[in-house]
C-alpha cells in the first residue's frame, strides 16, 4: 500500500481539520494521528513581536521537506505524513507550520512527528525574521542550541 506523504509550501493559512481529514480518509489501517501546528506567538518573554517574515528557497525548501518525510517513513510505520509550512509575513496568533504524523500506534507517531518538526527547525532552508511593537529593526531568529541539542539525538 502508497503511504500518502502530502507537502506543501504555501503562503495561505491551512486547516488543521481539513488535513487531518484527507489524511485519514476512508482508512482502517489509521489508529493515531499525531498534530503539531506552530503559531506565530506574540511574546511573553519581554520581546514583544508584531509581526515574522518567513523566507524560503523555493524548490529546495519542498526538496529537503520530502527528503525528512522519506527519512521518517523509513524510520517508523507510518500510514501517512502531511508537512505544511508557510511563507510570507504573519503576525501573532497565525499558524506556521503544520506536522501530522499517522500510524497504527501512537508512539511511531509521537516519534516520527517530533523527527519532523525537530529538522524543520533547524535545518530546513527557512529563514525567519521578527518585527518588534517597539519599533526595532527586524531580527533574524537562528535556532537555538536546545533546538540544536534535539536534533542531534535523531543522528544515526
Amino acid at each position: 500500500m502508497t503511504i500518502p506523504v502530502t507537502v506543501r509550501v504555501q503562503h495561505d493559512d491551512f486547516d488543521v481539520e481539513l488535513e487531518t481529514k484527507m489524511l485519514t480518509a476512508g482508512r482502517t489501517d489509521v489508529g493515531a494521528v499525531v498534530s503539531f501546528i506552530g503559531i506565530c506567538r506574540g511574546g511573553g518573554d519581554d520581546l514583544e513581536i508584531s509581526e515574522m517574515t518567513l523566507e524560503h528557497y523555493p524548490g529546495m525548501a519542498e526538496t529537503e521537506i520530502w527528503r525528512h518525510a522519506d527519512e521518517a517513513r523509513k524510520r517508523w510505520p507510518l500510514t501517512g505524513v502531511t508537512v505544511i509550512h508557510r511563507f510570507g509575513t504573519v503576525t501573532p496568533g497565525d499558524n506556521i507550520v503544520l506536522v501530522l504524523t499517522a500510524s497504527a500506534h501512537r508512539e511511531a507517531a509521537f516519534r516520527a512527528a517530533e523527527f519532523l518538526m525537530d529538522y524543520l527547525k533547524t535545518n530546513a532552508p527557512f529563514w525567519k525574521s521578527e518585527k518588534r511593537v517597539s519599533g526595532e529593526e527586524r531580527i533574524w531568529i537562528d535556532a537555538t542550541a536546545h533546538d540544536d541539542a534535539a536534533t542531534s539525538r535523531w543522528k544515526k
